[in-house]
């Protein structure tokens, strides 16, 4: 019982923290760790044509990069007590978050699409998405930008406030550390087919139940009845398992149409299209930023009023 009341007073810490400082500009450790992955990759991915080596020795590779920073945290959280834990918690938590990271990089590409610029956006939204940016017209920057709010709220910011509600800092370190390895190694292609698969699936199941809630979330603070029908009838069309109730789920409670044709550099890829309603603009950028923040907002909230409940009982 106690317990959960100080993950909650965590979550709110961590979410405060994040909004008045941000992440960090220098030494981040998810951009040291990025670079670690890389090289990892380029020693053990060297079967790229023999898929059970490959998942072999991409599963290794998750084991190498994963466990000794769950372990570590495991340690801290068995002989660390009080205030020192507390500290501990808040600051990998909040490393985990970028929220104020997400509105940022959203906002980036939003403002100079609202004003006409379309270079200008074109060149932020590149450092957001893989896709060929230069190519994205006015809508398809907004398309672009949106998806990567609606989804990156889920994987970055709901996941990790629910893995830390469910095991603490190892829970979230586990499901970051995991997420970041899908986002370099999760492509269906010669390089990365077997040896990105285990980081792929682990992915998938640590989402899972973040996805749905986060699904739910934005179908409750939007259009609820469209957003639950889009939910239900779009996101099995979707080729990915979390994404596809996340994006439906978003794009029906913000009544805008996402998905689509996409540029990528392998060429042109054609996704089921998902909600219903307008083309995406440089509003709907901001729509979706403000549908992220407002479900931190709806979670702490909610949070609170279980803690002040458990606390009563």
């Amino acid at each position: 019982m106690e317990s959960f009341l100080v993950s909650v007073a965590v979550c709110c810490a961590a979410v405060l923290l994040d909004a008045l400082v941000g992440e960090p500009r220098r030494w981040h450790p998810l951009v040291g760790f990025g670079r670690l992955v890389t090289s990892v990759e380029c020693c053990l991915n060297r079967a790229p044509g023999r898929p059970g080596l490959s998942l072999l020795l991409g599963t290794v590779a998750v084991v190498v990069l994963v466990m000794p920073a769950v372990l570590l945290m495991l340690f801290a959280e068995a002989v660390l007590t009080g205030w020192w834990l507390v500290l501990i918690q808040t600051l990998v938590l909040c490393l985990a978050l970028s929220l104020r990271g997400l509105v940022e990089h959203g906002r980036a590409v939003a403002q100079p699409l609202a004003r006409g610029d379309l270079p200008a956006a074109q060149e932020q939204v590149s450092r957001i998405v893989s896709r060929r940016a230069s190519e994205l017209d006015e809508a398809g920057v907004a398309n672009a930008a949106a998806e990567s709010m609606l989804e990156n709220g889920a994987d970055a910011v709901f996941a990790s406030l629910f893995w830390f509600l469910v095991a603490g800092a190892p829970g979230v370190v586990l499901h970051r550390l995991v997420n970041t390895l899908d986002a370099m190694w999760g492509y269906r292609n010669d390089r990365f087919e077997g040896f990105g698969k285990a980081a792929a699936r682990l992915d998938d199941l640590l989402n899972w139940i973040p996805a749905r809630l986060t699904a739910l979330t934005y179908a409750l603070l939007g259009d609820t009845r469209l957003a639950l029908q889009c939910w239900r009838r779009q996101a099995p069309t979707w080729e990915s398992p979390n994404a596809g109730p996340v994006m439906a789920a978003g794009a029906g409670a913000l009544g805008v149409v996402l998905g689509g044709a996409a540029p990528y550099g392998s060429g042109v890829k054609h996704r089921p299209v998902l909600g219903s309603g307008v083309m995406p603009t440089a509003a709907t950028v901001e729509a979706s930023i403000e549908l992220v923040r407002k479900g931190v907002i709806c979670w702490l909230v909610t949070l609170g009023i279980l803690a002040m409940v458990v606390a009563w009982l």
